[in-house]
């Protein structure tokens, strides 16, 4: 856990600047591009420097890096149990057992309202979705798992200041209400841990961050 600041600040330059960069190079040799944000949302590998961050994390844990799968290098698919299967980003596998599987998102502007609902859905479908699996033997003889999740929030105006909740029917939960979207991650994360639906959740607010 030596200079931890200063590798998950690292992890944290790594999803911006390569996020930038595919989001420049997208449609030069098609001449395609996405629509809006979604330049830089779909290139894919943005959240790698996290993957080699935990593997480095659990090597100095003692845990042999032979039985820690990444995206960065390697086959990270598990099955579950209302899909085939599901890509997680870090897994952890011996002997034919499943350790943990750990999940890294992030939440970028200019649209948060949907952005944040899409993320909290995910969360909550890939835990369900895996526990129901594990339930029912796709694990073989694994012991429980540790399943982990970390967000990433662009700190924004837009996800910094209060939002308005509609109560037409009945009234949310009081520490909704009036929360930034950086809070509304905050409090969702928080119960995704109590409700055991996750073993422990991460969360970051980052500025965008570019050489």
């Amino acid at each position: 856990m030596k200079n931890l600041d200063q590798r998950l600040a690292s992890a944290v330059r790594h999803f911006w600047t390569t996020r930038a960069r595919q989001g420049q190079r997208q449609g030069r040799t098609t001449g395609q591009r996405d629509y809006g944000n979604r330049t830089v949302a779909t290139g894919g590998r943005q959240l790698d420097g996290f993957s080699a961050l935990v593997r480095e994390l659990l090597v100095e844990s003692g845990i042999p890096g032979e039985i820690i799968f990444d995206t960065g290098r390697d086959n990270v698919t598990l099955p579950g149990f209302f899909r085939p299967t599901k890509q997680w980003d870090v897994v952890v596998v011996a002997e034919g057992r499943l350790l943990a599987a750990i999940e890294f998102k992030a939440l970028c502007g200019p649209s948060f309202g949907n952005n944040y609902n899409n993320r909290v859905e995910e969360a909550l479908g890939s835990a369900t979705d895996i526990w129901t699996a594990y339930r029912d033997g796709a694990f073989g003889k694994s012991p429980q798992p540790f399943l982990g999740y970390l967000l990433l929030l662009e700190e924004h105006e837009k996800s910094m200041r209060e939002v308005s909740v509609l109560e037409k029917h009945f009234s949310v939960f009081d520490d909704f209400r009036g929360a930034s979207y950086a809070l509304r991650c905050e409090h969702s994360l928080r119960r995704l841990v109590r409700e055991r639906s996750y073993n422990a959740a991460s969360f970051i607010l980052s500025i965008i961050c570019l050489p």
